[in-house]
Protein backbone atom coordinates (compact mmCIF):
# COMPACT_ATOMS: atom_id res chain seq x y z
CA UNK A 1 0.00 0.00 0.00
CA UNK A 2 2.43 2.39 0.66
CA UNK A 3 4.36 1.45 -2.01
CA UNK A 4 1.21 2.36 -4.13
CA UNK A 5 0.50 5.50 -2.33
CA UNK A 6 4.47 6.67 -3.04
CA UNK A 7 3.66 6.11 -7.03
CA UNK A 8 0.46 7.83 -7.04
CA UNK A 9 2.08 10.42 -5.20
CA UNK A 10 4.67 10.81 -7.71
CA UNK A 11 2.56 10.48 -10.61
CA UNK A 12 0.31 13.08 -9.15
CA UNK A 13 3.22 15.63 -8.78
CA UNK A 14 4.47 14.82 -12.47
CA UNK A 15 0.82 16.10 -13.15
CA UNK A 16 1.08 19.04 -11.46
CA UNK A 17 4.50 19.82 -13.14
CA UNK A 18 3.44 19.00 -16.29
CA UNK A 19 0.04 21.20 -16.06
CA UNK A 20 2.14 23.93 -14.43
CA UNK A 21 4.69 23.96 -17.55
CA UNK A 22 2.09 24.26 -19.89
CA UNK A 23 -0.01 26.96 -17.72
CA UNK A 24 3.16 29.02 -18.17
CA UNK A 25 3.95 28.21 -21.56
CA UNK A 26 0.86 29.06 -22.79
CA UNK A 27 0.60 32.53 -20.59
CA UNK A 28 4.25 33.21 -22.22
CA UNK A 29 3.09 32.71 -25.54
CA UNK A 30 0.00 35.11 -24.76
CA UNK A 31 2.04 38.13 -23.84
CA UNK A 32 5.15 37.08 -25.46
CA UNK A 33 5.15 35.53 -29.10
CA UNK A 34 5.42 38.89 -30.91
CA UNK A 35 8.74 39.16 -29.10
CA UNK A 36 9.78 35.66 -29.98
CA UNK A 37 8.90 35.74 -33.45
CA UNK A 38 10.82 38.83 -34.28
CA UNK A 39 13.36 38.13 -32.22
CA UNK A 40 16.78 37.88 -33.71
CA UNK A 41 18.04 34.68 -35.34
CA UNK A 42 14.13 34.18 -36.68
CA UNK A 43 14.50 32.75 -39.99
CA UNK A 44 11.26 34.54 -40.89
CA UNK A 45 12.29 37.65 -40.10
CA UNK A 46 16.33 38.06 -40.42
CA UNK A 47 18.71 36.98 -43.36
CA UNK A 48 22.40 37.29 -42.37
CA UNK A 49 21.08 38.77 -38.91
CA UNK A 50 19.62 41.79 -41.51
CA UNK A 51 16.24 42.24 -41.53
CA UNK A 52 14.70 40.17 -44.52
CA UNK A 53 11.45 41.38 -45.24
CA UNK A 54 9.64 44.62 -46.10
CA UNK A 55 10.83 48.16 -48.18
CA UNK A 56 12.77 51.04 -46.87
CA UNK A 57 12.90 54.49 -47.93
CA UNK A 58 14.16 57.61 -47.91
CA UNK A 59 12.22 60.52 -47.06
CA UNK A 60 11.67 61.94 -50.55
CA UNK A 61 9.85 58.26 -51.19
CA UNK A 62 13.14 56.74 -52.79
CA UNK A 63 13.20 53.40 -52.76
CA UNK A 64 16.56 52.40 -51.16
CA UNK A 65 16.12 48.95 -50.17
CA UNK A 66 13.35 45.43 -51.65
CA UNK A 67 13.30 43.01 -49.25
CA UNK A 68 9.81 41.82 -50.21
CA UNK A 69 11.40 38.58 -52.32
CA UNK A 70 15.03 39.08 -52.47
CA UNK A 71 16.94 41.88 -50.96
CA UNK A 72 17.40 44.91 -53.94
CA UNK A 73 19.05 48.00 -53.40
CA UNK A 74 18.21 51.14 -54.96
CA UNK A 75 19.03 51.39 -58.74
CA UNK A 76 21.18 54.46 -58.78
CA UNK A 77 25.08 53.26 -57.49
CA UNK A 78 25.30 56.46 -55.47
CA UNK A 79 22.78 55.81 -53.29
CA UNK A 80 23.66 52.53 -52.69
CA UNK A 81 27.14 53.33 -52.08
CA UNK A 82 26.13 56.31 -49.91
CA UNK A 83 23.29 54.71 -47.80
CA UNK A 84 24.77 50.93 -47.09
CA UNK A 85 25.43 51.53 -43.81
CA UNK A 86 22.38 52.24 -42.72
CA UNK A 87 20.96 49.69 -44.95
CA UNK A 88 23.11 46.37 -44.30
CA UNK A 89 24.44 44.20 -46.64
CA UNK A 90 23.72 40.75 -48.00
CA UNK A 91 26.12 38.89 -45.61
CA UNK A 92 25.37 40.64 -42.70
CA UNK A 93 29.13 42.02 -42.15
CA UNK A 94 27.37 45.34 -41.94
CA UNK A 95 24.62 45.28 -39.61
CA UNK A 96 21.53 47.32 -39.96
CA UNK A 97 20.59 47.84 -36.27
CA UNK A 98 17.88 51.06 -36.88
CA UNK A 99 15.63 49.09 -39.44
CA UNK A 100 15.76 45.74 -37.34
CA UNK A 101 15.22 47.74 -34.18
CA UNK A 102 11.68 48.00 -35.47
CA UNK A 103 11.04 44.29 -36.69
CA UNK A 104 8.25 44.18 -34.93
CA UNK A 105 6.22 47.17 -36.61
CA UNK A 106 7.53 45.74 -40.37
CA UNK A 107 5.95 42.40 -40.06
CA UNK A 108 2.92 42.64 -37.78
CA UNK A 109 1.60 39.81 -35.50
CA UNK A 110 -1.20 38.32 -34.11
CA UNK A 111 -2.27 35.23 -32.65
CA UNK A 112 -4.07 33.75 -34.83
CA UNK A 113 -3.20 34.83 -38.13
CA UNK A 114 0.55 35.06 -37.20
CA UNK A 115 3.17 37.25 -39.61
CA UNK A 116 1.23 39.66 -41.92
CA UNK A 117 4.57 39.98 -43.68
CA UNK A 118 4.97 36.14 -44.24
CA UNK A 119 1.47 36.08 -45.77
CA UNK A 120 2.38 38.48 -48.08
CA UNK A 121 1.74 41.81 -46.80
CA UNK A 122 5.51 44.01 -46.44
CA UNK A 123 6.01 46.74 -44.29
CA UNK A 124 7.96 49.41 -45.15
CA UNK A 125 9.86 51.98 -43.25
CA UNK A 126 10.49 55.69 -43.83
CA UNK A 127 14.10 57.21 -43.01
CA UNK A 128 14.61 60.90 -42.26
CA UNK A 129 17.32 60.27 -44.14
CA UNK A 130 17.62 61.81 -48.30
CA UNK A 131 18.76 60.26 -51.05
CA UNK A 132 19.80 63.46 -52.29
CA UNK A 133 21.94 64.38 -49.59
CA UNK A 134 23.35 61.26 -48.66
CA UNK A 135 24.92 61.22 -52.50
CA UNK A 136 25.73 64.95 -52.30
CA UNK A 137 28.28 64.06 -49.07
CA UNK A 138 29.47 61.20 -50.53
CA UNK A 139 30.59 62.78 -53.66
CA UNK A 140 32.28 65.91 -51.63
CA UNK A 141 34.18 62.93 -49.35
CA UNK A 142 35.89 62.45 -52.99
CA UNK A 143 37.09 58.72 -51.63
CA UNK A 144 38.56 60.29 -47.99
CA UNK A 145 37.80 58.33 -44.79
CA UNK A 146 35.71 60.08 -42.38
CA UNK A 147 32.14 61.20 -41.81
CA UNK A 148 29.74 63.79 -42.56
CA UNK A 149 26.27 64.62 -41.19
CA UNK A 150 23.32 66.81 -40.35
CA UNK A 151 19.89 66.62 -38.65
CA UNK A 152 17.29 69.07 -37.58
CA UNK A 153 18.01 70.11 -34.05
CA UNK A 154 14.22 70.93 -33.85
CA UNK A 155 12.94 67.90 -34.92
CA UNK A 156 15.77 65.75 -34.39
CA UNK A 157 15.82 64.15 -37.91
CA UNK A 158 19.24 63.04 -39.84
CA UNK A 159 19.12 64.33 -43.02
CA UNK A 160 22.42 63.21 -43.66
CA UNK A 161 25.29 60.46 -41.84
CA UNK A 162 27.48 58.99 -44.48
CA UNK A 163 29.86 57.07 -43.53
CA UNK A 164 33.06 56.48 -46.11
CA UNK A 165 35.11 53.77 -47.40
CA UNK A 166 31.88 52.41 -48.61
CA UNK A 167 30.86 49.74 -50.96
CA UNK A 168 28.54 48.73 -53.78
CA UNK A 169 26.58 45.67 -52.25
CA UNK A 170 26.07 45.07 -55.86
CA UNK A 171 29.53 44.49 -56.98
CA UNK A 172 31.03 43.96 -53.83
CA UNK A 173 35.06 44.54 -53.73
CA UNK A 174 37.49 41.78 -52.80
CA UNK A 175 38.07 43.47 -49.93
CA UNK A 176 39.67 40.67 -47.79
CA UNK A 177 42.25 40.66 -50.69
CA UNK A 178 42.59 44.29 -50.53
CA UNK A 179 46.40 45.35 -49.44
CA UNK A 180 46.08 49.09 -50.51
CA UNK A 181 44.63 49.96 -46.84
CA UNK A 182 41.39 51.36 -49.26
CA UNK A 183 38.87 49.42 -47.28
CA UNK A 184 40.19 50.09 -43.54
CA UNK A 185 37.63 49.98 -41.18
CA UNK A 186 34.81 49.58 -44.01
CA UNK A 187 32.72 47.56 -42.09
CA UNK A 188 32.36 50.60 -39.32
CA UNK A 189 29.66 53.28 -39.25
CA UNK A 190 31.96 55.66 -38.61
CA UNK A 191 29.02 57.88 -37.31
CA UNK A 192 27.86 56.27 -34.58
CA UNK A 193 30.39 53.55 -34.17
CA UNK A 194 33.78 55.55 -34.26
CA UNK A 195 35.47 57.81 -31.71
CA UNK A 196 37.72 60.61 -32.70
CA UNK A 197 40.40 62.85 -31.06
CA UNK A 198 38.23 66.31 -31.72
CA UNK A 199 40.94 68.75 -32.13
CA UNK A 200 40.30 72.27 -31.52
CA UNK A 201 36.32 72.12 -32.39
CA UNK A 202 36.52 71.09 -28.32
CA UNK A 203 37.39 74.32 -27.40
CA UNK A 204 33.72 75.14 -27.98
CA UNK A 205 33.17 73.19 -24.95
CA UNK A 206 36.00 74.81 -22.78
CA UNK A 207 34.88 78.04 -23.82
CA UNK A 208 31.12 77.30 -22.94
CA UNK A 209 32.56 76.38 -19.39
CA UNK A 210 34.79 79.59 -19.23
CA UNK A 211 31.54 81.47 -19.74
CA UNK A 212 29.73 79.38 -17.30
CA UNK A 213 31.81 79.74 -14.30
CA UNK A 214 34.78 81.90 -14.74
CA UNK A 215 32.81 85.12 -13.89
CA UNK A 216 35.39 88.32 -15.34
CA UNK A 217 35.84 85.98 -17.93
CA UNK A 218 34.75 88.50 -20.11
CA UNK A 219 37.15 91.20 -18.98
CA UNK A 220 40.26 89.57 -19.72
CA UNK A 221 42.84 89.36 -22.16
CA UNK A 222 45.22 86.66 -22.98
CA UNK A 223 48.88 86.93 -24.28
CA UNK A 224 50.01 84.88 -27.02
CA UNK A 225 54.34 84.71 -27.97
CA UNK A 226 53.54 81.07 -29.75
CA UNK A 227 54.49 79.28 -26.78
CA UNK A 228 53.00 78.86 -23.35
CA UNK A 229 55.65 77.29 -21.01
CA UNK A 230 55.12 74.71 -17.84
CA UNK A 231 58.51 74.32 -17.13
CA UNK A 232 59.91 71.84 -19.42
CA UNK A 233 56.65 71.51 -20.83
CA UNK A 234 54.87 73.41 -22.94
CA UNK A 235 51.71 74.30 -25.68
CA UNK A 236 52.71 75.52 -27.96
CA UNK A 237 50.82 77.61 -31.01
CA UNK A 238 51.92 77.77 -35.37
CA UNK A 239 52.49 82.03 -35.00
CA UNK A 240 52.14 84.23 -31.92
CA UNK A 241 48.36 85.80 -31.74
CA UNK A 242 49.43 88.57 -29.30
CA UNK A 243 46.63 89.56 -27.38
CA UNK A 244 43.61 88.08 -27.21
CA UNK A 245 39.58 88.13 -25.89
CA UNK A 246 38.06 84.73 -25.09
CA UNK A 247 35.98 85.53 -28.35
CA UNK A 248 39.12 86.28 -30.03
CA UNK A 249 41.02 83.27 -28.84
CA UNK A 250 38.29 80.89 -30.16
CA UNK A 251 38.07 82.13 -33.34
CA UNK A 252 41.89 82.45 -34.19
CA UNK A 253 41.61 78.79 -31.84
CA UNK A 254 45.03 79.90 -29.91
CA UNK A 255 45.88 76.87 -28.16
CA UNK A 256 48.67 79.24 -25.91
CA UNK A 257 45.38 81.58 -25.06
CA UNK A 258 42.99 78.39 -24.39
CA UNK A 259 45.65 77.21 -21.69
CA UNK A 260 45.08 79.94 -20.02
CA UNK A 261 41.85 79.51 -19.90
CA UNK A 262 42.01 75.87 -18.93
CA UNK A 263 43.57 77.01 -15.75
CA UNK A 264 41.01 79.49 -15.38
CA UNK A 265 38.30 77.21 -15.65
CA UNK A 266 40.78 74.36 -13.54
CA UNK A 267 40.12 70.40 -14.14
CA UNK A 268 37.26 69.91 -11.56
CA UNK A 269 35.28 72.05 -13.74
CA UNK A 270 36.34 71.02 -16.97
CA UNK A 271 35.25 67.47 -16.02
CA UNK A 272 32.32 68.82 -14.53
CA UNK A 273 31.09 70.50 -17.90
CA UNK A 274 32.02 67.95 -20.15
CA UNK A 275 29.66 65.93 -17.92
CA UNK A 276 26.88 68.69 -17.87
CA UNK A 277 27.04 69.31 -21.66
CA UNK A 278 26.97 65.31 -22.20
CA UNK A 279 30.02 65.51 -25.15
CA UNK A 280 31.39 62.10 -24.45
CA UNK A 281 28.51 60.03 -22.97
CA UNK A 282 26.77 57.15 -25.52
CA UNK A 283 23.54 58.36 -27.26
CA UNK A 284 21.00 56.04 -27.66
CA UNK A 285 18.48 56.09 -30.47
CA UNK A 286 16.16 53.70 -32.90
CA UNK A 287 18.11 50.47 -30.85
CA UNK A 288 21.34 52.45 -32.07
CA UNK A 289 23.68 53.35 -28.82
CA UNK A 290 26.87 55.06 -30.14
CA UNK A 291 30.79 54.85 -29.58
CA UNK A 292 31.24 56.62 -25.75
CA UNK A 293 33.93 59.57 -25.70
CA UNK A 294 36.74 59.83 -23.31
CA UNK A 295 37.27 62.76 -21.20
CA UNK A 296 39.72 61.82 -17.70
CA UNK A 297 41.88 64.63 -16.02
CA UNK A 298 42.24 62.45 -13.04
CA UNK A 299 45.70 62.40 -13.26
CA UNK A 300 46.78 65.36 -15.20
CA UNK A 301 49.41 67.53 -14.77
CA UNK A 302 48.63 71.40 -15.87
CA UNK A 303 50.04 70.93 -19.21
CA UNK A 304 47.71 67.72 -19.87
CA UNK A 305 45.06 69.60 -18.28
CA UNK A 306 45.78 72.75 -21.27
CA UNK A 307 46.24 70.03 -23.71
CA UNK A 308 42.91 68.51 -23.01
CA UNK A 309 40.98 71.94 -23.10
CA UNK A 310 42.81 72.12 -25.97
CA UNK A 311 40.71 68.64 -27.38
CA UNK A 312 44.40 66.63 -27.36
CA UNK A 313 45.51 64.71 -24.46
CA UNK A 314 43.57 61.56 -24.11
CA UNK A 315 39.86 63.61 -25.44
CA UNK A 316 37.64 61.25 -27.84
CA UNK A 317 34.28 62.38 -29.01
CA UNK A 318 31.83 60.15 -31.22
CA UNK A 319 30.54 62.33 -34.40
CA UNK A 320 26.68 61.55 -33.65
CA UNK A 321 27.04 62.87 -29.89
CA UNK A 322 29.24 65.78 -30.71
CA UNK A 323 26.56 66.70 -33.59
CA UNK A 324 23.75 66.89 -30.96
CA UNK A 325 25.78 68.91 -28.52
CA UNK A 326 26.42 71.45 -31.39
CA UNK A 327 22.41 71.06 -31.89
CA UNK A 328 21.70 71.92 -28.30
CA UNK A 329 23.97 75.26 -28.47
CA UNK A 330 21.58 76.22 -31.53
CA UNK A 331 18.42 75.22 -29.74
CA UNK A 332 19.50 77.99 -27.30
CA UNK A 333 20.83 75.28 -23.91
CA UNK A 334 19.23 71.97 -25.52
CA UNK A 335 17.99 70.62 -28.85
CA UNK A 336 16.01 67.63 -30.51
CA UNK A 337 17.77 64.08 -29.55
CA UNK A 338 18.37 62.18 -33.15
CA UNK A 339 16.75 59.99 -34.67
CA UNK A 340 17.18 57.86 -38.31
CA UNK A 341 13.59 56.59 -38.83
CA UNK A 342 10.50 58.55 -39.41
CA UNK A 343 7.60 55.95 -39.49
CA UNK A 344 6.87 52.51 -40.05
CA UNK A 345 3.05 51.35 -42.18
CA UNK A 346 2.13 48.19 -42.48
CA UNK A 347 -0.74 46.50 -44.75
CA UNK A 348 -1.65 50.54 -45.29
CA UNK A 349 -1.78 51.36 -41.49
CA UNK A 350 0.55 52.85 -39.44
CA UNK A 351 2.90 51.26 -37.17
CA UNK A 352 5.14 53.56 -35.83
CA UNK A 353 5.58 57.17 -35.81
CA UNK A 354 8.92 58.99 -34.55
CA UNK A 355 7.83 62.02 -31.97
CA UNK A 356 10.33 64.78 -30.93
CA UNK A 357 12.54 64.05 -28.06
CA UNK A 358 14.22 67.03 -26.62
CA UNK A 359 17.54 66.26 -24.39
CA UNK A 360 18.20 68.15 -21.07
CA UNK A 361 19.07 71.66 -20.75
CA UNK A 362 22.89 71.50 -20.78
CA UNK A 363 23.72 75.43 -19.99
CA UNK A 364 21.61 78.76 -19.52
CA UNK A 365 20.31 80.19 -22.83
CA UNK A 366 22.82 83.12 -22.13
CA UNK A 367 26.04 80.82 -22.21
CA UNK A 368 24.32 79.14 -25.68
CA UNK A 369 23.34 82.63 -27.23
CA UNK A 370 26.63 83.49 -26.20
CA UNK A 371 28.56 80.75 -27.75
CA UNK A 372 26.16 80.83 -30.92
CA UNK A 373 27.92 84.76 -31.67
CA UNK A 374 31.47 83.28 -30.98
CA UNK A 375 30.71 80.67 -33.69
CA UNK A 376 28.92 83.00 -36.12
CA UNK A 377 32.22 85.48 -35.51
CA UNK A 378 34.24 82.61 -36.60
CA UNK A 379 32.54 82.16 -39.98
CA UNK A 380 32.00 85.94 -40.66
CA UNK A 381 35.78 86.87 -39.74
CA UNK A 382 38.14 83.46 -40.16
CA UNK A 383 36.45 81.12 -42.90
CA UNK A 384 34.26 83.57 -44.13
CA UNK A 385 30.54 84.04 -44.75
CA UNK A 386 30.71 83.59 -48.16
CA UNK A 387 31.51 79.86 -48.45
CA UNK A 388 28.34 79.53 -46.82
CA UNK A 389 26.13 81.17 -49.44
CA UNK A 390 22.09 81.50 -48.33
CA UNK A 391 22.45 80.08 -45.00
CA UNK A 392 23.65 82.08 -41.33
CA UNK A 393 26.32 79.00 -40.40
CA UNK A 394 28.07 79.00 -37.22
CA UNK A 395 31.22 76.81 -36.70
CA UNK A 396 34.31 76.17 -35.93
CA UNK A 397 37.15 73.91 -37.24
CA UNK A 398 39.65 71.12 -35.60
CA UNK A 399 42.87 69.94 -37.05
CA UNK A 400 43.33 66.98 -34.53
CA UNK A 401 46.89 65.74 -34.39
CA UNK A 402 47.27 62.10 -34.28
CA UNK A 403 51.29 62.07 -33.46
CA UNK A 404 54.19 60.09 -34.92
CA UNK A 405 54.36 60.68 -38.69
CA UNK A 406 50.29 60.68 -39.40
CA UNK A 407 48.43 63.65 -40.74
CA UNK A 408 45.59 65.37 -38.84
CA UNK A 409 42.64 65.16 -39.09
CA UNK A 410 40.40 67.13 -40.27
CA UNK A 411 37.62 68.12 -38.21
CA UNK A 412 34.43 71.18 -38.64
CA UNK A 413 31.40 71.25 -36.19
CA UNK A 414 28.71 73.92 -36.22
CA UNK A 415 25.04 74.74 -37.31
CA UNK A 416 22.37 76.97 -39.52
CA UNK A 417 20.37 79.50 -37.29
CA UNK A 418 18.61 80.57 -40.17
CA UNK A 419 14.70 79.75 -38.75
CA UNK A 420 13.68 77.67 -42.50
CA UNK A 421 16.95 75.54 -41.50
CA UNK A 422 17.54 74.53 -38.28
CA UNK A 423 20.62 72.20 -39.14
CA UNK A 424 23.67 71.05 -36.89
CA UNK A 425 26.45 69.49 -38.52
CA UNK A 426 29.51 67.53 -38.34
CA UNK A 427 32.06 66.45 -40.67
CA UNK A 428 35.14 64.10 -40.06
CA UNK A 429 37.81 63.93 -42.74
CA UNK A 430 40.41 61.11 -41.38
CA UNK A 431 44.17 62.72 -42.47
CA UNK A 432 42.24 65.37 -43.99
CA UNK A 433 44.97 68.33 -42.68
CA UNK A 434 43.54 71.59 -41.63
CA UNK A 435 40.13 71.17 -40.97
CA UNK A 436 38.62 74.41 -42.40
CA UNK A 437 40.14 73.70 -45.50
CA UNK A 438 39.58 70.40 -46.08
CA UNK A 439 35.85 70.02 -44.59
CA UNK A 440 34.32 73.36 -45.87
CA UNK A 441 34.04 72.78 -48.95
CA UNK A 442 32.30 68.77 -48.41
CA UNK A 443 29.82 70.79 -45.73
CA UNK A 444 28.82 73.91 -48.15
CA UNK A 445 28.14 71.13 -50.93
CA UNK A 446 26.22 69.26 -48.25
CA UNK A 447 24.20 71.75 -46.23
CA UNK A 448 23.25 73.40 -49.85
CA UNK A 449 21.66 69.79 -51.16
CA UNK A 450 19.90 70.08 -47.58
CA UNK A 451 18.65 73.56 -48.43
CA UNK A 452 17.04 72.00 -51.75
CA UNK A 453 15.73 69.60 -49.99
CA UNK A 454 14.12 71.45 -47.46
CA UNK A 455 12.78 73.98 -49.69
CA UNK A 456 11.15 71.14 -51.96
CA UNK A 457 8.82 69.54 -48.74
Amino acid sequence: MNRITRRASAVLLLVFVLVGGLSFFIYEYFTKADQWVVSTGSPHIYNSSNIGCGRVYDRSGTLLLDITESRTYASDETVRLSTLHWLGDRKGSISAPAIAHYAKEMTGYDLVGGLYSYGGEAGAAVLTLSARVQSAALEAMEGRKGTVAVYNYKTGEILCAVTTPTYDPDNVPDIEGDTTGAYEGIYLNRFVQSVYIPGSIFKVVTTAAALDCVDDILDRTFTCTGVYEYGIDKVTCERAHGKLNLKEALARSCNCCFAQIAALVGAENMEKYVEQFGVVKPLKFDGITTAAGNFNLSKAAPVEVAWSAIGQYTDQINPCRYMSFMGAVAGGGKGALPHIVSHVSLAGELTYEAEPAMSERIMSAEVAQMLQEYLRNNVVSIYGADRFPDMTVCGKSGTSQLGGNQQSNAMFAGFVTDEAYPLAFIAVVENGGYGSSTCIPILNKVLSACKEVMDAQ
